[in-house]
């Protein structure tokens, strides 16, 4: 029992410190996938700092192509912890444990991805397929190992199926837009564009009027759409980011 405690002990007073923060794709919360991977042309570099900046502590990454990234929800940390949450896979109305979700609302703040690793380059890590807000303190990584990370058999019946994807349109201008902004950033932002928002980003529980804009940013570009019925999206402008 006094192992126990002096363990216990250690663990409540343990500092956990970041190795590396993310550039991101994503500069606002507002339209992020609510999954990694759902959005394939997310991309963003994590920055390692001191010592883990150091080429030997990526030696043989390389071999690998999927990560985990184990980070910390930077800007829903909370004081008090929430034991039920309102999921949006349920529509925001129905309350679950905290620990049947993958909810942002976390005992400590903890978050994990497993993301595509495209190049490794010294002191930084290429992703694509994020989901990580610009500037998520990164507390780990670990390589993805297919034959003990995929279950066959494995079963989720809250969320069993991805959720299905909303049509996402656009005016003939804003297509130009984002295709030139895309071109001007080197990124592919037109799919980039699609694929968050076809997620449908808006809360489960609100009824969206063809009236009502609604907008995030992307790289360094604004994009604003509405919804003309409740079943599509409209693209309406992809500009960039005014100072």
């Amino acid at each position: 029992m006094h192992g126990f405690y002096r363990r216990h002990t250690f663990a409540m007073n343990h500092v956990v410190s970041p190795i590396g923060f993310v550039h991101s794709c994503f500069k606002e919360k507002f339209a992020i996938p609510r999954q990694p991977s759902l959005a394939p042309a997310a991309r963003g570099v994590l920055e390692l700092v001191a010592p883990f900046d150091q080429a030997h502590a990526l030696e043989g990454l390389e071999r690998v192509s999927h990560v985990w990234l184990l980070f910390l929800f930077h800007q829903a940390l909370e004081a008090e912890p929430r034991l039920r949450v309102r999921p949006p896979r349920l529509g925001g109305n129905r309350m679950l444990g905290v620990f049947a979700t993958r909810s942002t609302h976390r005992p400590n703040g903890i978050g994990q991805s497993v993301v595509r690793l495209e190049r490794v380059e010294p002191g930084r890590l290429h992703l694509s397929g994020i989901d990580l807000l610009d500037g998520t303190p990164v507390l780990d990584i670990k390589p993805y190992v297919p034959y003990a990370d995929a279950i066959g058999d494995a079963q989720n019946d809250i969320a069993s199926d991805a959720p299905q994807p909303i049509a996402v349109r656009w005016t003939e201008a804003s297509l130009q837009q984002a295709r030139a902004e895309g071109s001007r950033l080197g990124e592919p932002l037109q799919a980039l564009v699609e694929q968050c928002l076809a997620q449908d980003p808006r809360p489960a529980y609100q009824a969206p009027q063809p009236e009502r804009r609604y907008g995030t940013r992307l790289w360094d570009v604004e994009v604003r759409w509405h919804y003309p019925d409740p079943h599509s999206i409209t693209v309406l402008e992809v500009v960039p980011t005014r100072t």
